[in-house]
């Protein structure tokens, strides 16, 4: 399932209520360059497109497209998916000049190998870290603390958040005699 911020979640839902699927008005405590951001970053995922604006219906209009023309914003049937909604046929769907060419699944996979391949840069306390913990005989956290001048809660977290969540890498840990619980990267 693909992961949504609060905001994102929040447009997609209020764009599955409304007729026709349009996102705006989007949530009054998003306003200029953060808007932008956020919807940026939604069309790019599929999970929004732009969408020429019926002048006759009072659509609004997202952006003016230059030409005396508007766009708006819809939800995609990736975006209705994306917070458990089942899309409606394919009627409902809008045919538009503007609309992104649909995603290949394939390049989903690669964005998600490719974010779980990412390496800190060299010389920083992440990178010793990461050294420290593929070495064979692994490390413990007084060892960890010693090396890069951290704390004990600050090393928990950096494995638990840094390594684990945002680079996805296997770190185990056991009880080793004599030298207490050791970390290292599968």
């Amino acid at each position: 399932m693909t992961q949504l911020s609060d905001t994102q979640a929040i447009i997609l839902s209020a764009a599955a209520q409304r007729p026709e699927r349009i996102a705006l008005p989007l949530p009054d405590s998003l306003r200029g360059g953060a808007a932008t951001k956020v919807v940026s970053t939604m069309i790019a995922r599929g999970l929004l497109q732009e969408v020429e604006v019926n002048a006759r219906r009072g659509e609004p209009i997202w952006r003016e497209t230059g030409d005396g023309h508007g766009t708006t914003l819809v939800a995609t049937d990736a975006g209705l998916a994306a917070i458990g909604i089942e899309p409606d046929d394919a009627d409902t769907a809008r045919p538009s000049g503007t609309e992104a060419p649909p995603q290949d699944p394939a390049q989903d996979g690669d964005a998600e190998a490719a974010q779980s391949t990412r390496t800190p840069r060299a010389g920083t306390k992440q990178a010793a870290l990461i050294a420290m913990l593929r070495a064979p005989d692994g490390a413990t956290i007084e060892e960890i603390t010693a090396a890069t001048g951290w704390q004990a809660h600050t090393v928990r977290g950096a494995i638990a958040g840094a390594l684990k969540k945002k680079l996805g890498l296997d770190v185990t840990s056991e009880k080793v005699e004599g030298r207490g619980r050791v970390y290292r990267i599968a």
